[in-house]
């Protein structure tokens, strides 16, 4: 897949821009502040729906408007789809394809990409939940209808919690919560199915990672990666954030699909106590880990700053793999986010060797030169919130 077209209206800095693009690499220069970062977010948000730098869509809309528009033409087999998506600060977002309205959760049925930043260091050495949206974007890319499927977990992830609390606050015997059990069912219901398919992925994508490594940074060391799952805990976890995360559960490969539902529902009794006295949900998908190692030691705490920063492109290289060999789009368009400027001649050198072959790739840079030149065959400069023309004065 690749995206030939992109406009934004009151997106970011932008209150209008177009910008045409092209089959293999497009690079985006200009200083830092200009805009260059957010042409390459709008398209990241398409198929995931969400940004690499914020948390809510709010951030995303220009300030002092009430909603930005991302607009799109996507290729993919001879077919092109228009793909637009209208964020809004106070009703639900909206979408259309080919200028009929969809639901936004759709919108990856039509447009995947893989993104790395600098902020995705924290992959390796940040808290659980960066890994874990790591592994759910890429699920969604996948398999799009799991987009309901977390969506759901986590409403009944808040309905659970709030009566948990609900019920600490009131003092209400144990005995006294059927409510609590109904709500107990549908969790390990959702949330059995979260960590099967997020198991299964990742099975699927350690050995890219462990391949993508190996041509990051030669073959002197070996990146693997294991699941943590919380169900199978003798103790709640640790809280989200603490430091001390290598003891908060049992590092394993995955259950089978038919003991998850199980093992599920008998941690939620084992923990029932816990969780009354805290007024917290203390197990579930919402508190598993992916275990990233580096010759068997747990990479985070280990692994220097280069190591982790390897790691770090080499999981965003293995989600572009796995796009690439199970997604019915195809390749997907690989962003790269200001990345060249931290790394070395020789990881330069080999990471542009590893997105050759992508069928387009966007690289954002402040400094022209950081950029080899096989990937500079398509460049546009940007200041200020606009495209700089042939010719003009940057």
């Amino acid at each position: 897949m690749i995206v030939t077209h992109l406009e934004l209206t009151d997106f970011r800095n932008y209150r209008e821009v177009e910008v045409d693009l092209v089959a293999g690499p497009n690079l985006f220069v200009g200083s830092n502040g200009q805009g260059k970062t957010n042409l390459v977010e709008a398209i990241g948000y398409l198929s995931t729906l969400g940004s690499h730098r914020v948390a809510t869509d709010h951030a995303l809309i220009r300030a002092g408007q009430d909603a930005a528009i991302v607009r799109a033409r996507l290729e993919h087999a001879e077919r092109t789809v228009l793909v637009e998506v209208q964020l809004n600060r106070s009703s639900a977002n909206r979408a259309q394809v080919n200028r009929v309205a969809t639901k936004p959760r759709e919108l990856p049925r039509y447009a995947t990409s893989v993104l790395f930043a600098p902020e995705d260091l924290a992959l390796v050495r940040g808290d659980p939940g960066g890994r874990r949206r790591y592994l759910d974007q890429l699920l969604v890319q996948l398999t799009p209808r799991l987009a309901g499927v977390l969506a759901d977990y986590d409403r009944v992830l808040r309905q659970r919690t709030t009566l948990l609390k609900s019920v600490r606050a009131a003092r209400v015997a144990e005995s006294q919560l059927s409510t609590l059990e109904v709500w107990d069912e549908r969790l390990a219901a959702l949330g059995s199915e979260i960590i099967v398919e997020r198991s299964a992925l990742i099975d699927r994508i350690r050995p890219h990672v462990a391949d993508a490594y190996r041509r990051i940074a030669g073959d002197d060391h070996k990146a693997d990666l294991a699941v943590r799952l919380s169900i199978l805990g003798d103790t709640a976890p640790a809280d989200e954030g603490d430091d001390d995360t290598e003891d908060a559960g049992t590092s394993s490969t995955a259950l089978a699909p038919g003991e998850v539902r199980e093992a599920f529902t008998a941690a939620l009794t084992r923990v029932r106590r816990q969780e009354l006295d805290r007024g917290l949900t203390l197990i579930g998908p919402h508190r598993d880990d992916l275990v990233l190692t580096l010759n068997g030691l747990p990479a985070k705490g280990y692994a220097s700053h280069g190591e982790s920063w390897s790691f770090a492109l080499a999981l965003k290289l293995a989600a572009a793999a796995t796009l690439r060999a199970d997604s019915p789009l195809g390749d997907p368009v690989v962003i790269l986010d200001d990345v060249f400027a931290a790394l070395d001649e020789t990881r330069r050198a080999r990471l542009a060797s590893g997105i050759a072959d992508y069928e387009q790739v966007l690289i954002t840079a402040a400094v022209l030169d950081d950029v080899p030149d096989a990937l500079r065959a398509h460049t546009v400069r940007i200041q200020a919130g606009r495209i700089v023309k042939p010719g003009e004065d940057a």
